[in-house]
């Protein structure tokens, strides 16, 4: 009976610490598109973006709002977007993509990160050059005709398109990436996340061992609070 309680107790704790997570790092989505391009989400197409994701991880409507009001005071000290690149264990290419109030503090969380799990911290440009940086948007089939979709979305000025249980994502190149957001609105669909993300072009294929050290590399960044988002080429 303990042992489950403590089980349960344990699963809802990480549950909570996931959606702070999501949470925080959506905040900073907002904070960023705010001092970006103002309060207005009318008029700020990379603040409908965030607020959209904010929805897409259920965070409440109070929330997003007072995250949008305490981004647009003039107090507020606002967050620098990092990136840095690097190798996991096994030749896995890492791009860690922060945003921060406290640069120096960053760096140095990720450096200790790196040199933690005998990871390397390289150079900018030093695996970028393996990924490639793509919009990719998700949003639920609900009740439109996925062939008739498909052929919209590839008007609309999608790559890629994949369908998995009732989830559809699609791909856009870079520069598609507000074409495809202004197509997405125009026919009402709302997404569950619209993001830039660097997709690999190869994959590095590990055993079990191995992978498990990447993993927990990968989850030492996610667990930080300045890191917004970790891709890789794990296969």
């Amino acid at each position: 009976m303990g042992r489950a309680f403590e089980k349960r107790k344990h699963k809802m704790f990480a549950r909570y610490d996931k959606m702070a997570k999501a949470f925080t790092r959506v905040g900073k989505e907002i904070a960023i598109a705010v001092k970006e391009g103002g309060d207005n989400p009318e008029y700020n197409p990379r603040l409908r973006a965030a607020v959209q994701n904010a929805r897409g991880v259920n965070m409440p409507k109070d929330r997003i709002e007072a995250a949008i009001k305490r981004a647009s005071s003039k107090d507020t000290k606002g967050f620098e977007e990092l990136t840095y690149e690097g190798y996991a264990p096994h030749g896995v290419a890492l791009i860690v993509e922060c945003a921060t109030d406290n640069p120096t503090r960053t760096v140095a969380n990720v450096r200790m990160h790196f040199n933690k799990h005998n990871g390397s911290l390289g150079t900018s440009g030093s695996v970028s050059f393996q990924f490639e940086r793509r919009g990719v948007f998700k949003f639920e089939i609900g009740d439109h005709d996925i062939e008739e979709l498909e052929l919209s979305l590839i008007d609309g000025g999608a790559s890629d398109i994949e369908v998995e249980d009732d989830m559809v994502t699609v791909y856009t190149d870079f520069e598609d990436f507000g074409v495809m957001q202004k197509f997405l609105e125009e026919q009402s669909i709302e997404t569950k996340s619209a993001e830039l993300n660097y997709i690999p072009s190869n994959t590095v294929a590990l055993e079990d061992e191995k992978m498990d050290e990447v993993l927990e590399l990968i989850e030492a960044f996610e667990a930080d609070d300045d890191v917004q988002k970790v891709s890789h080429n794990l296969e």
